[in-house]
């Protein structure tokens, strides 16, 4: 038990970071999902490179290429939608826990047909986006100091992830609970309509026999 929830803590851990580059068309929209408690902080930081058929590689992309950002949260609501240019950082601050849809796409419709863009993307939740050494420099902390503030920072990552952990287990719960009734009511429902076709067709068959006089 003790191993399992020591594994659960690295997995946890190692979720909060994410890092992937992938590949779009002039047009296209990339999309992505994150389980993400509340109140957390996500920081993006991402790097356009635009595609050279000249030598099949990929080189920096012009200024004039941007890259346009939607978050939506679990309500789809909209936490952030903006204009970056190519190359930057995107943040917000989750208020509702669960999937929140990181959407990605450029903001440029000028390239010649068929060009590539390769984004390269590096996300960072929670305790993952403290800067630990602009925070030892700012308030002149000792290693000491720094390493017990980076610890209590983590230890209230964890708490959010089993808050949240908490929260999915009680949605899944309910939904269970729902899809039993559902299952339950329509197997009544069905042993219904079967008594009463059977009923209906024994009716059905006295009068039949009580026309032909067998009965």
């Amino acid at each position: 038990m003790q191993f399992l929830g020591i594994s659960l803590i690295f997995v946890l851990y190692l979720s909060c970071v994410s890092g992937l580059y992938f590949h779009i068309a002039e047009t296209e929209r990339k999309c992505f999902i994150e389980e993400i408690p509340d109140e957390t902080m996500v920081i993006g930081n991402y790097k356009v490179q635009l595609y050279d058929p000249r030598t099949g590689g990929f080189m920096p992309s012009s200024p004039g290429i941007g890259m346009h950002v939607e978050v939506k949260d679990p309500d789809d609501k909209v936490v952030l939608s903006r204009v970056y240019s190519s190359e930057g950082r995107f943040t917000f601050t989750s208020h509702t826990p669960g999937e929140h849809i990181i959407c990605l796409y450029s903001n440029s419709t000028k390239w010649f047909s068929g060009t590539q863009l390769r984004v390269h993307l590096d996300i960072h939740v929670g305790e993952q986006t403290m800067d630990y050494a602009g925070i030892a420099q700012k308030e002149k902390l000792t290693e000491l100091q720094l390493r017990v503030r980076q610890l209590l920072a983590q230890v209230d990552q964890i708490n959010k992830e089993q808050n949240y952990q908490r929260i999915r287990e009680e949605r899944f719960r309910q939904t269970s609970e729902s899809t039993n009734q559902r299952v339950l009511w329509w197997s009544l429902t069905q042993t219904a309509i079967l008594l009463v076709m059977g009923a209906w067709q024994m009716r059905h068959l006295k009068k039949f026999f009580e026309a032909k006089k067998l009965v």
